[in-house]
Formats: C-alpha cells, structure tokens, sequence
C-alpha cells in the first residue's frame, strides 16, 4: 500500500513539471540589426517589420497645392529710396538739429561743417564770377566763353563738395561753415554726427530712408518657381497688422537657389500704406498663381537626428535605406512637404521610426 501510494505521488509530481514546462513562455527573438554594404551606394538596414510591433509602411505621394502659393518673407527698405550722407571734406561737425528717426524734407538743413576746404573752393568761385564779370568789357572780347567755363568749374567743385546749389547762388564772401541738406525726404535711420566730431572724405553721417514704398522679400521653393514670375501680383499679411493687407508685385527672382534651403529669394514691391510696414518685420506673403503639386509624406515617418530629417525607405522585403529629407513647412493635415530626399512611389516606415533609427545606429556602432 506504501508503494501504491509513493508511486501516484511520484506520477503526479511527474505530471505537475511536465505542466509547467509546457506553460513556460517561449523566448523573445532578439532584433537583428545587420548592415548590408554596398558598394558605391549607401548600405542597408537588415530588418523584419514583424519584429518591430507598430512598423508599417506608407507611400510618398504627390498632392495638388491650391492656387495660392504662401512664403514667408521680410521688410526692407527699397535700397533706391535710401541714401547716404557722407562727409567730402576733412573738417569739424559744428551743428545738427536731427536725431534718429526724425523725418526730414528733401533740401532740409541736417548738418554744419567746419572746413578751410570750404573756403578755398568759396575763394576759386568767387574769383571766377569776377572774371565772368570783366570779360564783358570791350577789351575783354573774345574771353567770354571762358570765363564762363571757370564759373561753372569752379560751381562744380562746390557741389562736389557737398553745398547745394541754392546756398551757391547766395555766396558772397568765402564762409568755412556750411550746411549739408538732405537729398531726399523720408526718415533718418542712421545718424553718426557727433557735435565737435572730426571728420574726413568718405565718413557717413547719416542715412535717410523712404517708407512710402518698401519691399518685402520672400522665400519660394524651387519646386514652386514655375508658378512664380515678375509682374505677379501678391498680398501681404503681418502678425502686427492681421487685418491690413498690404499690396504688391514681384519685381525680381533671385537668378540662385539657397544650397542650404532649396528656396529662392522674390522681391516684391509694396505699398506701404500708413507706414506701417517697418523694415525686419516679418510678413506672410500670399501670391494668386496657378495650382501646382508637392512631394509629402506623414509626419510621422520622419526622424530627426542631430540636424536633419531622415526617413527609412523601404529596399526589398526585408531591408530599409536610411536617407536624408529636406523638407518644407509642415501641412495642417499632420502630412509633411517635401523638397528633396524622396521620390513618388517610394515606401518609407511609418510608426517606430524612433526604434528602427536607434536599431540603425546600433548596427552601424556593430559593424565599425
């Protein structure tokens, strides 16, 4: 009877180890992370998506863009509605009644120099008007062209020097104070005269603007230049100003593309209503053209490591490319623009990039 019972004992603790043995989980498959090198082109990524819960893949795709074309873009100042004044002579800044900012007239009194330069130059004019003069008389016949080539030689020089013509006509005897008038009208954006600063040929004194009209420029993709072309007309919006659109047209396409960007700049000129537009303002530039088409894929299939975007394409059955992405402004449909890196048709992973980018490093850390 001892026997008996020792024995179903003995059975049951047999048949309790087979139980559990069978109910043991089955051990998780390690990932393979395996280069595959070929020559002349990059390698590839050993991988099986049933490996990596969550991976699939999605196709790059064309999608059509409506006719109206956004960039983003930037005030300046139109640089042929900008001028510099300069000292011409070596001398002293006696007097400024202009600060930054102020508008000032075309013609307007903006700075007094000191120079014996002045004097000089006054001397020679005033001597060649005397000459003019004498060379009416009888005994003077035959002189008078000359005279008159050395008056206005001598006004020239003036000029040249920096007085205008208006305090030339009214110079009677030689003064080494001079004012220095604006040549435009608009504001000063740039004033560097010092009050009993010295001066020499050549140091900029101030800078006058004009902001009636500005240029904004933008920044256009070269997938969207065809849809571009000067004479275009464009609108313009600012952060500042969301209600006011401003007005405009392309005058300009950049001849160069940015290597760095893929885009080419656009200038537009605008009409800058009120001033309100301020040069470094940052505009939301939209340009009426015709509907065109762009390269995206899902956000969700980039990754970015260290400074750029890559996505995994898919090679075969069992194996990815890495590749880097150049890409435009995200869309609101969570897809992604892009401007080079992929091509239509093309498979890429979708889902688990962070892990199928990390298996990728490990493999290349492997392999070195």
């Amino acid at each position: 009877m001892a026997a008996l019972t020792i024995a179903v004992f003995a059975a049951m603790g047999a048949s309790g180890c087979q139980g559990q043995s069978a109910a043991a989980p089955a051990p998780t498959p390690r990932l393979t992370t395996q280069l595959i090198k070929r020559p002349g082109r990059p390698p590839l990524l050993a991988i099986e998506p049933s490996q990596v819960p969550g991976m699939s893949f999605t196709e790059v795709r064309k999608v059509a863009l409506p006719d109206v074309l956004e960039a983003n873009g930037v005030v300046t100042f139109d640089t042929r509605r900008v001028a510099k004044i300069v000292a011409r002579v070596s001398g002293r800044i006696e007097a400024s009644p202009i600060a930054v900012w102020d508008q000032v007239r075309k013609g307007e009194k903006i700075v007094q120099l000191y120079s014996p330069d002045f004097m000089t130059a006054e001397a020679e004019y005033l001597q060649s008007l005397s000459t003019a003069s004498l060379s009416k008389a009888p005994q003077m016949a035959g002189t008078g062209d000359l005279a008159k080539a050395m008056v206005q030689a001598a006004r020239t020089k003036l000029e040249l020097l920096g007085m205008d013509y208006r305090d030339i006509m009214k110079l009677q005897t030689p003064q080494p104070r001079v004012w220095i008038r604006s040549p435009i009208s608009g504001t000063v954006i740039k004033n560097q005269a010092v009050i009993g600063s010295q001066v020499n040929p050549g140091d900029v004194l101030f800078v006058v603007g004009t902001l009636n009209k500005v240029w904004v420029t933008a920044q256009v993709y070269e997938d969207d230049l065809a849809r571009v072309h000067e004479g275009q007309e464009l609108q313009a919006v600012t952060t500042a100003f969301p209600n006011q659109v401003f007005r405009g047209t392309i005058t300009r396409i950049s001849p160069d593309i940015d290597p760095q960007t893929h885009t080419a700049a656009v200038r537009c000129d605008v009409e800058n209503q009120g001033l309100r537009l301020k040069p470094g303002m940052l505009a939301r530039v939209r340009i009426l053209t015709k509907p065109g088409y762009a390269l995206v894929v899902p956000q969700g299939a980039l990754v970015f490591d260290t400074d750029s975007y890559y996505a995994f394409v898919r090679s075969g059955e069992d194996a990815v490319e890495r590749r880097k992405v150049d890409i435009g402004p995200w869309s609101e449909q969570g897809y992604t623009r892009v401007i080079s890196g992929l091509k239509p048709g093309e498979r890429v992973v979708i889902g688990q990039t962070l892990q199928v980018n990390a298996l990728w490093h490990r493999a290349v850390e492997a392999g070195s």
